[in-house]
């Protein structure tokens, strides 16, 4: 829940327990208070996220762990041409519904993601606006996953 930490106090407030000790208990948890926020609290979650292969990434402003998820999939590497589709897509996007294109890029490779942001551009803004919220309650888990037990 990038640079959103009402969302681990509002989780704290919940009173956490032994079931929480995990990577899935904490999901759990983080997810009912994500879940629980009101339209605007989520939006500000999402627009709270980089763009994929975006300014922030060239500037070298990206926190470490999208750093290393973006670099996972290659798009730290891409071609003059490609950065230039992942620019007017990010635009687009953005323009189409208010908030960055948001996928969980670890294990994917540039050509998926491609396709995905491709594909995904064509929703409606409520279906769009549930799958991006989808997608950041994923990067939570995977990246919690990698910091505690399973």
């Amino acid at each position: 829940f990038e640079h959103s930490p009402w969302i681990a106090e509002r989780a704290y407030e919940l009173e956490l327990g032994p079931a929480h000790d995990s990577a899935g208990g904490l999901h759990n948890a983080l997810c009912r208070v994500f879940r629980a926020a009101t339209e605007a609290e989520r939006l500000s979650v999402l627009n709270a996220h980089p763009d994929l292969a975006g300014k922030l990434a060239a500037a070298k402003r990206l926190t470490a762990e999208s750093a290393k998820e973006q670099a996972s999939a290659g798009l730290d590497a891409l071609t003059d041409k490609e950065r230039e589709l992942f620019s007017k897509l990010n635009a687009a996007y953005v323009t189409t519904f208010g908030f960055p294109f948001i996928i969980a890029v670890k294990g994917k490779t540039k050509d998926q993601i491609l396709a995905e942001f491709e594909a995904r551009i064509g929703n409606s803004r409520s279906n769009e606006f549930d799958t991006a919220c989808k997608q950041v309650e994923r990067i939570a888990l995977l990246r919690l996953k990698d910091m505690l037990p399973k």
